[in-house]
């Protein structure tokens, strides 16, 4: 019988793809309906009535009459609407919100979920990403077999019950289509606990009892936390051994180069896939359209308007944005979204560099609080991330964790730098080497930091720092960050997180 449901959805993924392929032709056309459709849907609320949603028609009228937002800006109208307050940023009642502690604050941001956002952004989302793995890996069993989902926890208001609030993975998990339940392990009442610790010690005791896993998902920290423990307790050498059946593995939130080499050695496979998808607390926003390019489609279609910021706009208090159609490829912009959730020319966070058109394809290449400028160089993740898996390639090593920070000048020090704090699952037979080879790497994937670098003038070579095995985890836990949906910062423009991570090595 599950062959049969596996059959029919797949041709219902196959529909969806033509949607799809209609969008990557026509994206303009896409954000001009939604964003349209946005601005009437919203007009009656207390945020349309501000700036007078009823009478903008174009998006330069958009961006012309409502500010830039960021989340300080809107957190006292997100505080009404969670108590229960009604028409505010969004139409009606909304008791679902996303909570995410982003990495470079200790503040929780609370965004909210109303159910067209659920359904139409996140959840279509979910569905659009198994249309294009369906269309590229047309033997997928995904609705056959047991997929496999580390998600969060959510729990609710103590002033106002009725609003519920937690990671957006637990949000989706628990208004996960009850077509797809089913072919999901475990069940909600183990994946959804609160205590993490004892919830990745149950998952791994539930399943590495079953033999049908075709699929995972996660943060890639934790996944490979609950590989593990259940490589651990079933003895085996690796996890094919004990899922023979696994084909993919959707993945986001983070660099996955870091990783990379870590997985091929626990899913030791030429024909298993790797499929990175960009679903935020604040919405759905990307895809991986082909496995061939290491990029992703922007969905556009998916509830959410779009504008760009140019990196040289991002301090500004009313940057200059662009749309969709007037992107350049091979430049970093800032993201702003509005969208279905009441979030209005948004900014997440999140930095990207488009790699393509028609399809827009792109990368994450970093956050706006989280790269390293300190003298200049404009060093983004992406680039960390791609100049150590570059190194760890070279040098036959693999990294767990890493952050990395500015060396101020002073104490007695004439020059800069930039120190790097890592954690290895195997170290290089040469650390000194491995450090000038990421140095050199660096420069190459970063003119600006190359220029900086050159003979020593301005900066001298980056510092390397390894701590052992676990630290980072500690570190984590001492922060109140250790869950699914927790993420180490890689970049700061301060040495507040490299100096703590090295306190925590050193106890």
């Amino acid at each position: 019988m599950k062959w049969l449901v596996n059959k029919v959805l797949k041709q219902y993924l196959s529909i969806r793809m033509k949607r799809i392929e209609h969008y990557i032709e026509h994206p303009e056309e896409a954000q001009e309906r939604w964003l349209t459709h946005l601005l009437e849907t919203a007009q009656h609320t207390e945020f349309g009535k501000q700036y007078g949603f009823s009478d903008l028609k174009t998006p330069e009228d958009f961006a012309r009459r409502v500010p830039v937002h960021d989340y300080e800006k809107l957190k006292g109208q997100i505080n009404r609407m969670m108590h229960g307050e009604q028409d505010i940023l969004w139409p009606g009642e909304v008791n679902w919100y996303s909570k995410s502690s982003g990495t470079t604050s200790d503040k929780s941001k609370y965004i909210p979920v109303p159910a067209c956002n659920m359904y139409d952004c996140h959840i279509a989302g979910s569905w659009d990403s198994l249309a294009i793995l369906y269309h590229n890996k047309p033997d997928m069993e995904i609705f056959r077999r047991k997929n496999l989902v580390m998600s969060g926890s959510f729990e609710s208001l103590k002033e106002y019950p009725k609003t519920f609030f937690g990671d957006v993975s637990a949000v989706l998990t628990y208004h996960m289509p009850a077509i797809a339940r089913s072919f999901y392990t475990p069940d909600l009442e183990v994946v959804l606990q609160s205590n993490f610790e004892d919830k990745i010690a149950q998952v791994a005791e539930i399943t590495s009892k079953q033999d049908d896993i075709v699929m995972f998902g996660g943060v890639p920290t934790w996944i490979i936390v609950l590989f593990r423990l259940i490589l651990e307790k079933t003895g085996k050498q690796n996890m094919l051994e004990v899922w023979p059946h696994l084909q993919a593995y959707m993945h986001g939130g983070v660099g996955f180069e870091p990783y990379r080499q870590t997985f091929r050695d626990l899913i030791p496979s030429d024909d298993f896939v790797y499929q990175e998808i960009y679903n935020a607390s604040e919405g759905y926003f990307g895809s991986q359209l082909d496995f061939e390019h290491n990029d992703m489609l922007l969905l556009s279609d998916n509830g959410v308007f779009y504008e760009f910021v140019p990196m040289e706009e991002w301090e500004k208090e009313h940057p200059s944005t662009v749309t969709l159609s007037d992107v350049e490829l091979g430049k970093d912009y800032a993201i702003l979204i509005s969208s279905n959730n009441g979030l209005w020319r948004y900014q997440p966070g999140d930095t990207v560099v488009f790699t393509r058109k028609y399809p827009h394809c792109f990368q994450i290449s970093g956050r706006t609080k989280q790269f390293i400028n300190a003298f200049g160089e404009e060093v983004m993740v992406g680039d960390a991330d791609k100049a150590l898996a570059e190194t760890c390639r070279q040098m036959d090593a693999v990294v767990s964790e890493y952050t990395a920070a500015p060396v101020y000048f002073g104490r007695g020090k004439s020059k800069g730098g930039h120190e790097w704090i890592v954690e290895f699952e195997k170290e290089p037979a040469d650390m000194e080497r491995f450090n000038q080879v990421l140095d050199e790497t660096l420069q190459r994937i970063n003119s600006d930091y190359e220029a900086k670098r050159f003979k020593g003038l301005a900066l001298e070579r980056l510092l390397l720092r390894a701590v052992p095995k676990g630290t980072f985890h500690r570190w984590m836990r001492a922060r109140g960050k250790f869950g699914n949906q927790n993420k180490v910062p890689r970049l700061a423009n301060h040495r507040k997180f490299v100096e703590e991570v090295v306190r925590y090595a050193q106890e």
